[in-house]
């Protein structure tokens, strides 16, 4: 939908972000995307969310404004690795998106927790309750599930100051020059994709720090242990692309090869933290998903037989 203004003597002198959000009735993140997007003119032509209107100003922007979410209850699998009256640890399968969205609303990661456990935090929101960190659709793995909002944010903050600890197993093609490291760079999102992040020098993005470790060579391949320092959007696929290595099944990020038909072989195998009630460390591993260990195995069988 498109939303046209004129701006009289009465209106200027203001950012125009804080304009439109008062104006549309919307947040300051949902008016940060319609920038994002180039969806905002001024007088014609594209302008940034701190331009300061003037009289005469004339401000059109296309924006579909969402209809509510709501996280239905729905009687999905879901394996609850740890329980308590806190939070829990749950193990996403590969194929899951982890909340509901626009384009995706129902079979998430939360229709199963609502149905599965009542007490969930708030402090996501109505569409994301419990969610303290999210995975990709295609990664399977552990993620920390929060049942009361102060929970949630302790457990936020320590993914923040890196106190939780998250690590990854994946396929990557070919393999590093040196066996372990890290990588280092900026991430953004992308200018010619919107769904997509980018590497980028530091000063112009976020910070984010990935170190890895190869324990298997295989013909053409390696498996590589991930673990986050940071935790941006799509980090490891994006490192993994920048230093040419993508991971198998990732045609996002390079990955275009699949190795038995089994898609995105990456895998968050591990997690730490302190809990904050019980007051001490805890750690849960699982075992790498069967259509992973099967791939290891072929990848095995025919390094040996080259």
């Amino acid at each position: 939908m498109k939303y046209e203004f004129k701006i009289d003597k009465n209106m200027g002198n203001i950012r125009l972000d804080l304009f439109l959000t008062k104006e549309l009735g919307i947040t300051r993140s949902q008016i940060k995307k319609c920038f994002e997007n180039s969806n905002v003119y001024v007088n014609d032509k594209v302008v940034k969310a701190g331009y300061i209107l003037q009289e005469n100003d004339n401000i059109c922007v296309e924006y579909l404004k969402p209809q509510p979410l709501n996280a239905n209850p729905e009687d999905l699998p879901l394996e609850i690795v740890y329980e308590d009256d806190d939070l829990a640890v749950v193990n996403k399968p590969q194929g899951m998106v982890t909340h509901p969205a626009t384009s995706n609303r129902n079979g998430t990661l939360v229709n199963a927790l609502v149905f599965h456990i009542k007490k969930l935090s708030s402090k996501n929101g109505e569409f994301r309750p419990g969610i303290v960190h999210r995975l990709d659709k295609d990664t399977s793995g552990l993620l920390l599930i929060a049942k009361n909002n102060v929970v949630h944010a302790n457990l936020a903050k320590q993914i923040e100051n890196k106190s939780c600890r998250r690590e990854y197993m994946a396929i990557v093609a070919g393999s590093f020059s040196n066996p372990k490291g890290e990588i280092i760079t900026g991430i953004k999102r992308s200018d010619k994709d919107r769904k997509k992040m980018t590497c980028c020098p530091l000063d112009e993005g976020k910070r984010a720090i990935t170190h890895y470790e190869t324990l298997e060579y295989y013909k053409g391949f390696s498996l590589v242990k991930f673990s986050l320092h940071t935790g941006r959007t799509h980090q490891i696929r994006v490192h993994c692309q920048k230093m040419n290595h993508p991971i198998v099944g990732d045609e996002m990020y390079g990955g275009n090869t699949k190795l038995y038909n089994h898609g995105q072989l990456l895998c968050a195998f591990r997690i730490s933290f302190f809990h904050p009630t019980k007051n001490k460390e805890m750690c849960f591993e699982i075992p790498l998903p069967d259509y992973f260990i099967k791939v290891m195995q072929h990848l095995r069988t025919n390094s040996l037989q080259n």
